[in-house]
């Protein structure tokens, strides 16, 4: 079997710091407006759901919703990506 060694480096480049804390601040302006409209994001039941921009964007694949978030905000790094399942009911996640 192969190996797969884990490499890891110390990032000292202040732009990269710069950009990963602004792709960061995107993030955290999306999940804001994520928590605050919940009930609206998640009432869209076996659905792909993308939020961008603070906008909601709803698809049946996950191409769809990219697409449409991307062009609508095509600098919004901080965008994230969901299925929302078909029923509620409890999951258990575990690794």
């Amino acid at each position: 079997m192969p190996e797969n060694p884990i490499v890891m480096e110390v990032e000292n480049d202040p732009v990269i710091w710069a950009d990963a804390a602004t792709r960061q601040a995107m993030f955290e302006r999306n999940w804001a407006w994520l928590e605050s409209n919940a009930a609206e994001v998640y009432s869209h039941r076996g659905k792909f759901i993308c939020i961008a921009g603070q906008e909601l964007f709803v698809g049946d694949s996950v191409d769809d919703v990219l697409h449409a978030a991307m062009t609508a905000h095509p600098g919004d790094q901080g965008r994230f990506t969901r299925y929302i399942p078909a029923q509620n009911i409890p999951r258990i996640y575990a690794h």
